[in-house]
């Protein structure tokens, strides 16, 4: 193992100037494989403002999907499989397992967070792990049953 150049709290500062850039290719994969099947109606990122849960009253809090079928209330996130903790494809870091198991466990606090939150707003909230895009079929079925519903609600 390699020594590191900078001290402990300086490689925390490094890293922690370090802002993700999202899941793009993951997206992109999502987005290209929308298109081949001519399925419109969504954007990416789209901002959905929701209520405050026991905050200050007024007080919104913003959430932004990966995908946005906003005509239909369908909020769609592609979770990668590391990032959420996939329970098939997740390994934990060996180096600093203290604090890579609390922000994996607080992801998946947030990810139930925000489902909740979009669900009583009555959105549906359908989440997908990076490595189901694979199976495409699977996938388009899943989208298309999601955006037929007619009650609009989570299945």
């Amino acid at each position: 193992m390699m020594s590191d150049v900078f001290s402990k709290s300086k490689r925390s500062e490094v890293m922690a100037r370090i802002r993700s850039r999202g899941n793009k290719a993951t997206e992109l994969a999502f987005a290209k494989l929308l298109r081949a099947q001519r399925i419109t109606g969504w954007r990416r990122h789209l901002a959905i403002k929701l209520p405050s849960a026991g905050g200050p009253e007024g007080k919104s809090r913003q959430v932004r999907p990966d995908f946005v079928f906003k005509d239909r209330r369908v909020a769609v996130f592609i979770d990668g499989c590391f990032w959420h903790g996939c329970p098939l494809h997740c390994t934990s870091p060996s180096a600093n397992r203290e604090f890579w198991v609390k922000k994996l466990k607080d992801n998946r606090t947030r990810d139930r967070f925000v489902n909740r939150l979009l669900r009583r707003q009555r959105w549906t909230v359908l989440r997908l792990w990076e490595h189901q895009l694979a199976q495409r079929d699977w996938v388009i079925a899943k989208i298309l049953d999601y955006l037929s519903s007619d009650d609009g609600l989570a299945k």
